[in-house]
């Protein structure tokens, strides 16, 4: 996955600046980045504190780890269950 050019902070506080008024179109010209970014950050990140950011982006971690892990145990199985039907 592509690693963003924003923390979790500079993405929250871009979205609190449209919310106190800022014009969508200044905040994205701004920053740099395009309305259909903004909004998609926005629809992700949309009424959370920095702290919130944090834990979903370790949550999200986490959750990615843990499907490595199923991933590689179902493989093995697998392969166990080949080994022991062929003899």
């Amino acid at each position: 996955m592509r690693k963003s050019r924003f923390t979790e902070a500079q993405i929250i506080g871009m979205i609190k600046e449209q919310e106190a008024g800022m014009p969508t179109a200044e905040v994205c010209r701004r920053h740099g980045l395009s309305p259909a970014t903004f909004y998609k950050m926005k629809s992700k990140y949309g009424g959370m504190e920095v702290s919130e950011a944090v834990r979903l982006k370790a949550v999200e971690d986490e959750n990615a780890k843990l499907k490595r892990l199923l991933a590689d145990t179902m493989l093995d199985n697998v392969v166990l269950k080949d080994l022991l039907g062929k003899n």
